[in-house]
């Protein structure tokens, strides 16, 4: 038997042009585009490591730390939930995940995965958890790590008080992790100043940057704790002791740990250079301000908001309720079909409940704001009336 070559691969490559405004990924710049289409690299090519070495000083400016263990983990961004957890966690360990929507549930099901005792504090439907809350989950569970999404994408929750958890794990002996794949450049976030172990991000989200790469940086005191383990991590390939010495980051000659891809750290690092040249403190008011006008376009359009508490709104991924008899499909369906934009429904506890409308990166403009709201309200109304239609063709 033969198995010929398959016909769909005769016809040329079409990918249409779309306006990406769900949680993420969000569109690339022109100059990260033309970067990703020079020529490839091999991995362990000086030229390589050198755009890698500067790649690792933009990630510890958007970080704000000065973090020796501080690389990418080539994967999506859980590669860098996985790696977060896969070093810290050794069989037994108590491992305390703050719920705010779903990515505690997913952290949880891989903390598991690595032999934790896993425990839970979880906020009320739409609404961040309290420190009160906190403090009481840590004096019940002892947690040796604590995991905390500072904005989950599920629920358009912003997890503030971040530089008091941090405080706090520190007189518990824990390890504080922090998701910071939504938030990062759309908030605040001082890695060091507020005593985080390990945080992560997307490369996809406000970065602008391709999916692929994920950034990642280790506290010290995380970095002697991971060399005290009594047993390796469970996955070489999260293993950062090998990916940190393939990344420069310990004064150690480099070793081969896996083939990274040139061509994604070359959009990664042109996104990290715009970032840079734009400043931290710009980006996340430029952020701060597209949120605040979309929240109040929202209300104009007399829908609501899923986070009702103002300060707990996440300002890269806003989530609003989806009117009462409207199928938020449909609204999708109307804007991509007509617009190329996209909407995007609930993740996770939101499911059928909320519209997600990222500002992320490029998309973060007042015009993408003001565009978004026209489309959604004409959406809306379309069905609206469509609705109106149907029923009365049944009289």
């Amino acid at each position: 038997m033969e198995v010929p070559p398959p016909l769909v691969l005769k016809r040329s490559l079409f990918v249409p042009s779309k306006t990406l405004m769900g949680p993420g990924p969000s569109n690339c710049s022109q100059r990260v585009l033309e970067a990703m289409s020079n020529p490839v690299l091999g991995h362990m090519h000086p030229e390589c490591l050198q755009i890698m070495d500067e790649v690792k000083e933009g990630i510890k400016y958007i970080f704000q730390t000065l973090n020796d263990a501080t690389m990418c983990i080539s994967g999506a961004g859980h590669s860098g939930m996985e790696a977060a957890l896969c070093n810290l966690i050794e069989d037994n360990d108590v491992v305390l995940l703050g719920i705010s929507g779903m990515w505690g549930h997913r952290a949880a099901d891989m903390a598991r995965r690595y032999g934790a005792d896993v425990r839970y504090v979880e906020a009320s439907f739409g609404r961040a958890l309290t420190l009160e809350e906190i403090r009481f989950a840590f004096d019940t569970h002892k947690p040796r790590v604590f995991f905390v999404a500072q904005g989950d994408s599920s629920t358009g929750i912003l997890q503030r008080h971040i530089s008091e958890i941090g405080d706090l794990c520190r007189q518990h002996d824990c390890y504080l992790v922090v998701d910071v794949v939504a938030s990062l450049g759309g908030t605040h976030f001082l890695m060091d100043e507020w005593k985080v172990d390990v945080a992560y991000t997307g490369s996809q989200k406000a970065l602008g940057g391709p999916a692929g790469l994920t950034p990642i940086s280790f506290s010290k005191r995380a970095l002697t704790h991971i060399k005290q383990r009594k047993t390796k991590p469970k996955v070489y390939y999260f293993d950062v002791l090998l990916i940190g010495q393939y990344w420069g980051c310990y004064g150690t000659p480099r070793i081969y740990h896996h083939t990274i891809s040139s061509t994604l750290l070359y959009g990664l690092r042109e996104a990290l250079a715009h970032f840079c040249a734009m400043g931290l403190k710009n980006v996340v008011q430029r952020h701060l301000e597209c949120s605040v006008r979309l929240q109040l376009g929202i209300e104009e359009l007399g829908l609501e908001m899923f986070v009702q508490h103002e300060p707990d709104r996440l300002p890269t991924v806003n989530a609003v309720k989806v009117p009462f008899g409207i199928d938020w499909r449909k609204v999708a369906d109307y804007a991509m079909r007509k617009y190329n934009l996209e909407i995007s429904g609930g993740l996770g506890p939101t499911v059928e409940h909320v519209f997600r409308i990222g500002l992320l990166g490029e998309n973060a403009t007042l015009e993408k704001v003001d565009m978004v709201l026209s489309i959604l309200n004409e959406a809306i109304q379309s069905i609206k009336l469509r609705a109106i239609k149907t029923e009365r063709s049944k009289i």
